[in-house]
């Protein structure tokens, strides 16, 4: 085989990663990458690379415009890394949101009245008949024991306190089963539901199997969520206005600084900045 032959099939050298002429190292990109859930490893790469061209190029804006890192501390007395900080002084130094107004937060408080609905409270007792799927066996014989107790308790509701105490394997068992205020993701998905299908008062008619075991449920009061009205509900969106806006402004100034640097190796067309996620 020729010279020429071996030349032409050997792949292209990569086009190194730059911004404005300063190389990124294909060792951080790899270690940036570890912290990027992709499909495939070169997907990661690629969104690794874009994160550290935007940081790049937002280090050396800040550094263009003569800051100097000031960085704070954490509450636990951990200083901020300095690139950290340096970014962050960009950002307040260059981005300025406006505040909220009463018209704009009242049509998206109108808008999204969903979304400041307090969350429905479950008071609730449970029995707890532990059991582990592995040992086929006892996993019967618990289902079966569950189902008795549902039968008494049927002609004796009122005997739920003591069956907790005598039968339960949770905690609870010394509270007769009382669980307390709960809402929603405080339990189990399967638990959630079984309650959400109950009336006041009632007891689960079936055992409610969860990765505990088997529960049998008392459902005691519930608590219905309710939107606040448009004053109580205005300092949360507010908030949301403010963040969405900030959100906005940072992206179209990152946007900026980019179309700003020279940038090789990477293709920044439709990506999103780590800052604004």
């Amino acid at each position: 085989m020729s010279t020429a032959s071996l030349i032409s099939n050997t792949p292209e050298k990569p086009v190194p990663v730059t911004v404005n002429g300063e190389t990124i190292p294909a060792e951080a990109i790899a270690s940036e990458a570890q912290n990027h859930t992709a499909d495939r490893p070169e997907k990661a790469w690629a969104q690794a690379a874009e994160a550290l061209v935007i940081r790049e190029a937002l280090l050396q804006k800040a550094r263009a415009i003569g800051l100097t890192p000031q960085p704070v501390k954490d509450g636990t007395g951990r200083s901020e890394p300095e690139d950290d900080a340096l970014i962050r002084q960009l950002l307040e130094a260059e981005v300025s949101v406006p505040e909220p107004d009463e018209e704009s937060s009242r049509r998206y408080f109108e808008q999204n009245r969903k979304r400041f609905r307090s969350p429905d409270l479950f008071e609730a007792s449970h029995i707890l008949l532990q059991a582990d799927k592995r040992d086929a066996l006892a996993y019967m014989r618990a289902r079966k024991e569950a189902e008795a107790l549902i039968a008494a308790l049927k002609d004796k509701p009122d005997q739920f306190g003591r069956m907790a105490r005598d039968q339960s394997d949770c905690p609870s068992a010394s509270e007769d089963g009382r669980l307390g205020q709960i809402s929603d993701g405080q339990t189990t998905p399967l638990f959630e539901a079984a309650i959400r299908a109950m009336l006041p008062g009632e007891i689960s008619s079936v055992p409610v199997e969860t990765p505990y075991g088997f529960h049998i449920i008392r459902l005691d009061h519930v608590a219905e969520g309710a939107v606040p009205d448009f004053e109580t509900a205005r300092p949360l969106v507010e908030e949301f206005l403010r963040d969405a806006s900030w959100r906005r402004a940072v992206s179209q100034f990152i946007s900026l600084v980019i179309g700003e640097a020279s940038i090789t190796g990477v293709d920044l067309k439709g990506a999103s900045s780590p800052l604004v996620q």
